[in-house]
């Protein structure tokens, strides 16, 4: 088995990592138990001594002296070890290479920014061209072009793009954090004149943002810093970098911005380029971004079109995505092709947009992402790479030129994660399912976690919070992940807060008086500071995740208790003017979004009576204690958890007993001697079940009012976006698979399959996205809802992580087959290697085989038969009677545990 090698870091043709990168490796199965490993490095051509680092494999701090900007790295590990009989083994990797990115104080360059004229305003900016010439005297063996901008930028050397990725240096908190990218231009340096361009836009710097399309509030003023390192085969160097000496011009590209759209007039008359401004920004200290690249990561041909009139074609993509067009054929000089994007198509044939948009006290606006493209009769293909969107169809509107359909393609955008969960079965309405919740979240994952990636596109907190633990069965996110919580640390409030979306360009935490200031520190939304991290640390066992934002977590459950402690909400006080001791752990006066997303109830004439629509006043105002109280409690307990991890034993006995006090305070006034609750609500009783909230004598009870409330709404769900993700677990592990199997496969709305019966391609914002007259509503691809996925690995497949481990070191097997079913089977890269599980069943036996890999323990739980124990490497093959025995209460507890 070969070894496969990681460095935590990101990086676009080859891993880009900081002076003191982490190692990690997975565990060959030919040598047994592990005791040892040998790392072997060699920097820039040299060899470093040989280390000896222990059995540990996971995020190996690295072992030498701190590396230098630019090293070019190889390194490998062997893995020694020996079974049971005493035979030792070794087994040695192949040679993986990184390289170190240039260091913030060895940057040479100057920051500089292109001359603008009059400003058009945001969101009709045109992207601008830096340039500069330079001459290299030899062969160019190596080529390093560093780069990064406030804006989004494109480089090219000698008309040759420079690296694979775009959207160039991504999202992020500009204020605090900016990224650079490294390319491999070898190939485009040539001995003589050379030339460097840099395109340069608005993107998330300045551009539009969020639903109302805002200005984005990081500064006034575009730049680039570049540096290009050449090593010549005569053994000499150059550096050819940002300065005075380049110059600026308006570029082709007349209009730039990520959510309006781009349009490029090729025919345009480039204005006499003029010197750059130099020094005119202070942005914060450049750094290397742990995630991967945004790409173009696929090509989508039409699978269908037709025309709406004689110069304008409909096509149908077939999948709703986040990306582009590219369009080849642009037709003769002057010729102007207009192309509007979006996520439906209503009765007429047409495109319509008109469910996207945004209206609010201050007026509405009307949703579009349209790009324009006008022909110079020579360029011959149109790809708009300043802009994005999200969308399954496109019209494309021509005059005077025909158009064909069939030199348009659409590029799909997103970061570029690497697989590790996959899961099919007998149900081919299930399969789909998990294929349209995982196409939402790849449409959502450009560069940050969003919403949607068309109305708002925002990096909303409680969205990735709900789907983290989803996310992590699915792709590797924890370079991702990592990149994102880095926004969120710079833009919590000073007073603990965290924001509801990040990185924050409308800056709320300098704008306190903003009316979403106030809406600012809802539970759900910023316990994502407390549950993303904790998530991540189970899923990857990376304890650095837990330190990089501990700070942050203490700040915002301190603020917690402090609003617990110091607000009461209206409606206590009219009933009580003192406060019971037990209020001041009940977090109920300040803001919360609350379940958020329920199924829209309807009127006696059938139309959608949305409560937040008709009576806004009453929602806001509404108590929602039972919903903060409960996230308090997570939070608060996951913190103490956290904090003896980290070796803050003080602080873990601290959170610990408020803890305890908070759940105390929240059984005394949301729950009943019977096992209801207050709020006596399917979400209600979700969250209490799956928080650990209610006491054990109470749990079944608990349960079955949940089961009643299914059943009084006809075998449907009424959970929305914060408790969806919890239900079926919940009914399977409370003894009601059959209930949560009834749920899963439901077909009227409001249900999963709904979407799928009526040809979802991505998971719907509303339960009700189209309805029954073909009109649609709110977003057509928001991820939330895709978390009932994660139900389809643990309890369906039968494959979860144990309460208390780290990184899959033991995880179960214990399959929930719901009747519908006759097999399962899936796989998961974890840190230890691949887990693969499948079972099949017929009326005779329920047979399950499980590959356990290295590092790790699997405890195979059967109906009927005593649980297993299998240590990696092993695969095992069992079998038992498939009604022998059910999935019980008392299962949960592993689930319950990990929060």
């Amino acid at each position: 088995m070969s070894l496969e090698l990681q460095v935590d870091s990101g990086g676009d043709q080859f891993p880009v990592t900081g002076p003191a990168p982490r190692l990690s490796w997975t565990l060959p199965t030919s040598v047994g138990a592990v005791d040892g490993a040998l790392l072997e490095a060699e920097v820039d051509g040299a060899g470093l001594p040989p280390c000896d680092v222990g059995p540990e494999h996971r995020f190996v701090p690295w072992p030498w002296e701190p590396l230098p900007s630019r090293a070019a790295v190889r390194w490998r590990v062997s893995v020694r070890g020996g079974d049971s009989e005493g035979r030792a083994g070794e087994v040695v990797s192949g040679w993986s290479a990184f390289e170190v990115g240039l260091a913030d104080a060895d940057w040479r360059a100057r920051w500089i920014s292109p001359v603008e004229g009059t400003d058009p305003g945001y969101g009709e900016r045109p992207a601008h061209l830096l340039t500069a010439g330079f001459a290299v005297e030899g062969e160019v063996v190596r080529a390093r072009l560093y780069a990064t901008a406030l804006g989004v930028y494109e480089a090219f050397v000698n008309g040759e793009r420079a690296g694979t990725a775009v959207l160039n240096p991504g999202s992020t908190s500009y204020e605090d954090t900016l990224y650079a990218q490294v390319s491999d231009v070898t190939q485009a340096v040539r001995a003589g004149e050379n030339r460097l361009e840099v395109v340069l836009s608005d993107g998330w710097f300045r551009g539009q943002v969020g639903a109302f399309r805002m200005p984005a509030g990081w500064g006034a003023t575009l730049a680039a810093r570049v540096e290009l390192h050449l090593e010549l085969a005569d053994g000499t160097s150059q550096v050819v970098h940002s300065d005075a000496t380049w110059t600026s011009a308006r570029s082709s590209i007349a209009r730039a911005d990520l959510m309006a759209g781009q349009t490029t007039d090729h025919g345009l008359a480039v204005p006499d380029p003029r010197p750059v401004l130099v020094d005119q920004v202070t942005p914060p200290p450049i750094t290397f971004s742990p995630a991967p690249p945004v790409r173009v990561v696929e090509t989508r041909t039409p699978v269908r079109s037709w025309q709406t009139a004689d110069d304008t074609w409909v096509l149908d993509f077939g999948q709703n995505a986040s990306g582009w067009l590219r369009v080849e054929g642009l037709g003769p000089a002057g010729t102007r092709t207009v192309i509007d994007h979006g996520e439906h198509v209503g009765p007429d044939g047409d495109l319509d947009t008109s469910h996207l948009d945004s209206s609010g006290d201050g007026g509405g606006v009307v949703f579009s992402q349209r790009d324009e493209v006008v022909s110079d009769g020579v360029t011959s293909v149109f790809e708009p790479r300043h802009t994005v969107h999200g969308f399954q169809y496109a019209r494309l509107h021509r005059r005077g030129a025909p158009l064909d359909p069939v030199g348009v393609t659409m590029q799909v955008v997103h970061t570029d994660l690497r697989r590790t969960g996959t899961f099919a079965s007998s149900s081919p309405e299930l399969n789909r399912l998990h294929e349209i919740a995982e196409w939402s979240f790849r449409g959502n994952a450009v560069d940050v976690p969003t919403d949607c990636p068309t109305r708002e596109r925002l990096a909303w907190t409680g969205d990735y919070q709900v789907f983290v633990r989803t996310a992590t069965r699915l792709y590797d996110v924890l370079g991702f992940s990592r990149k994102w919580l880095q926004s969120v640390r710079d833009d919590q409030l000073d007073d603990g807060r965290i924001p509801n979306f990040a990185p924050d360009g409308r800056r709320i935490k300098h704008h306190l008086d903003d009316r979403l200031a106030m809406m600012t520190g809802s539970a759900g939304w910023g316990d994502a500071i407390v549950a993303v991290p904790w998530e991540l640390y189970r899923a990857y066992g990376d304890a650095q995740v837990l330190a990089e934002n501990w700070a942050s977590m203490v700040r915002w459950v301190d603020w917690q208790l402090t609003s617990a402690r110091t607000t009461r909400h209206h409606s206590r006080k009219q009933r009580s003017e003192s406060p019971a001791l037990h209020e001041e752990y009940l977090w109920d006066g300040s803001f919360h979004w609350g379940e958020w997303t329920e199924p829209v109830p309807k009127g006696p004439d059938g139309t959608r009576r949305d409560p937040i629509k008709v009576n806004p006043a009453a929602w806001f105002m509404a108590d929602k204690g039972e919903v903060g109280t409960a996230y308090l409690y997570r939070s608060a307990t996951t913190l103490a958890r956290i904090a003896t991890i980290l070796g803050h034993d003080d602080a873990g006995e601290r959170y610990a007993t408020a803890a305890r006090k908070v759940l105390e305070a929240w059984r005394t006034e949301y729950l009943l001697a019977d096992g209801r609750t207050v709020a006596d609500t399917q979400a209600a009783y979700v969250r209490a079940l799956s928080f650990g909230l209610v006491p054990a004598e109470l749990r079944a009870a608990a349960a079955e009012r949940l089961v009643e409330l299914v059943a009084a709404a006809g075998g449907h769900l009424t959970t929305g976006f914060l408790s969806t993700g919890d239900l079926l677990p919940v009914l399977v592990e409370t003894g009601h698979v059959d209930v949560a199997y009834d749920l899963l496969f439901q077909t009227t709305p409001p249900s999963w399959l709904s979407m799928v019966e009526q040809g979802a391609t991505t998971i719907w914002e509303d339960w009700e996205g189209i309805d029954a007259a073909g009109e649609a509503h709110e977003s057509l691809n928001h991820y939330s809802k895709g978390a009932v996925v994660r139900f389809l690995h643990t309890h369906v497949l039968g494959l979860r992580q144990d309460a208390g481990s780290i990184a899959w070191e033991s995880f179960t097997v214990a399959p929930a087959p719901g009747r519908r079913l006759t097999w399962a089977e899936g796989t998961h890269e974890s840190p230890q290697g691949t887990i693969a599980v499948r079972w099949d069943r017929d009326d005779e036996a329920l047979r399950v085989q499980v590959t356990v890999p290295p590092g790790s323990a699997c405890t195979l739980r059967l109906p009927g038969a005593r649980p297993e124990v299998v240590v990696g490497p092993a695969s095992v093959v069992r079998a038992s009677s498939p009604d022998a025995g059910d999935v019980r209460e008392g299962s949960s507890e592993g689930a319950r545990a990990a929060w």
